[in-house]
């Protein structure tokens, strides 16, 4: 994938180098001398990644990089340190500030692609659900401020895949000042333990003596349920050969052995902080789409989503030569319960209506408000004859039990017409069935209401 990467070196020929790696493999390149030009340049030009050296003269990378995390625009584009200096706590600096990654001078080139793509990749995906969710707060389903507060735990429960039982136990025991941490030896066993688990890291050796850690890293990456956890691998000294594997198939982050305690903790950190960060996106865009196809007062599925998937299920159905049936029940004289009590208890109304509805469906019955007070019920692998039991089942729930509408026990009788059809034809259409069974139910109205009444075809 292409990216647009921007680079800050007070060293032109650094630069340069930079770019001409990264421009070979069709990466545009925005560069900067400073910390200042950096800053300004992320701001307007809004780059997918930003290589950052740390010796700067004036402001350094650590506090251009702060100042990146700390401005809300800036703040989620992925930080590559890219330094000279290869002590731990160099790096524990530079994570502290919110950097991503490190890279070390001179930069491999392969090292320098591949971690480039990876973190580009996760900024393509979070920018979706950005977007997504930008939209919701539009809409009034999200805040920043609901957003920082679900960001804000960066306390985390992790797996530790490692069967060195000594050196797991001291790693447990350093992760204990901040996280739960549990050690799994068995890379299968882990495997069953994650979807479940509730972790929100998934830390893995690739030096186990039984297994192959980079296996389990890929069967992680492969299923629906695990495919966003974030893993971290511990690879030994010159193991850039796996290290790079790791990386190509979506690990995160690493560390090299022996591990510096305040480098593990500051890169587990970062790992939970940008979970939390996606967690709160994709729960935010589930809830955008379940806006979009579900009723907000009722809790059914809205006439759009109806529309829809009727079509689906009646050239399902057409094509199997298995029955369907459509079914629409309309509340009797619903008008003067809004007159007479007012919109609040139409709504209480409405809500018990379908509550009501649903309780006399199955599981694949698909319950819809289609507008006001009418409802569709489209019964999948039901003829007619059933469909028009259904029907009766529902008005006579309605009938037989008043609808309550306050405090102090008030209630009031409320009844309902059904109006039922059923795929009949060669040629028929959703929305041909809609129409007949919309006819029936204007026939069970003109005859006088709270009855059923199925299309004659």
């Amino acid at each position: 994938m292409t990216a647009r990467v921007l680079v800050v070196d007070d060293i032109l020929a650094n630069v340069r180098l930079l770019e001409a790696r990264l421009t070979a493999d069709y990466f545009e390149v925005l560069t900067a001398r400073n910390g200042p030009e950096a800053l300004e340049i992320a701001s307007q030009e809004r780059p997918d990644i930003i290589l950052l050296d740390v010796m700067m003269p004036g402001m350094d990378g650590f506090e251009v990089c702060r100042r990146l995390k700390a401005a809300p625009e800036t703040q989620h584009i992925p930080v590559i340190m890219v330094t000279a200096l290869d002590h731990p706590s160099d790096r524990v600096q530079g994570l502290e500030a919110g950097a991503d990654d490190f890279l070390t001078k001179p930069v491999d080139d392969i090292a320098l692609i591949t971690r480039v793509k990876n973190l580009a990749r996760l900024k393509t995906l979070n920018d979706e659900m950005v977007m997504r969710a930008t939209t919701g707060e539009q809409l009034g389903l999200a805040s920043r401020e609901e957003m920082r507060l679900a960001t804000a735990d960066h306390r985390g429960k992790l797996l530790l895949v490692d069967d060195r039982e000594r050196s797991a136990r001291r790693l447990v025991e350093a992760l204990a000042e901040e996280h739960e941490a549990e050690i799994e030896a068995d890379p299968q066993n882990a495997l069953f333990r994650l979807p479940d688990g509730g972790f929100d890291v998934l830390m893995v050796s690739l030096s186990l003596d039984q297994a192959d850690g980079l296996r389990l890293c890929s069967q992680v990456r492969s299923l629906e349920r695990t495919r966003h956890m974030p893993i971290i691998i511990m690879v030994e000294p010159g193991d850039d050969a796996r290290l790079l594997r790791g990386l190509e198939m979506g690990v995160n982050d690493y560390l090299v052995r022996p591990i510096d305690t305040a480098e593990m903790l500051a890169r587990v950190r970062t790992q939970i902080r940008r979970k939390r960060y996606s967690d709160y996106l994709r729960n935010r865009l589930e809830e955008s789409v379940e806006a979009a196809i579900i009723d907000p007062l009722t809790g059914l599925y809205n006439r759009r989503y109806m529309e829809t998937h009727m079509r689906t299920l009646a050239k399902d159905a057409l094509e199997s030569g298995r029955p369907l049936s459509i079914l629409i029940a309309d509340i009797d004289f619903f008008k003067l319960v809004n007159d007479t009590h007012g919109h609040d208890v139409g709504d209480r109304v409405l809500r018990d209506f379908a509550a009501r509805l649903k309780r006399n469906t199955r599981g694949i019955d698909l319950a819809c408000r289609y507008g006001g007070e009418e409802f569709v019920l489209i019964l999948p692998d039901t003829d007619l004859g059933r469909a028009f039991q259904v029907g009766e089942r529902i008005r006579q729930n309605v009938a037989a039990e008043p609808f309550p509408i306050g405090e102090g026990g008030a209630q009031i009788k409320v009844t309902a017409s059904v109006g039922v059809a059923a795929l009949e034809y060669p040629d028929d259409t959703a929305e041909s069935i809609l129409k007949r069974a919309d006819q029936a139910l204007y026939c069970a109205k003109r005859d006088g209401r709270n009855r059923v009444v199925a299309d004659a075809a």
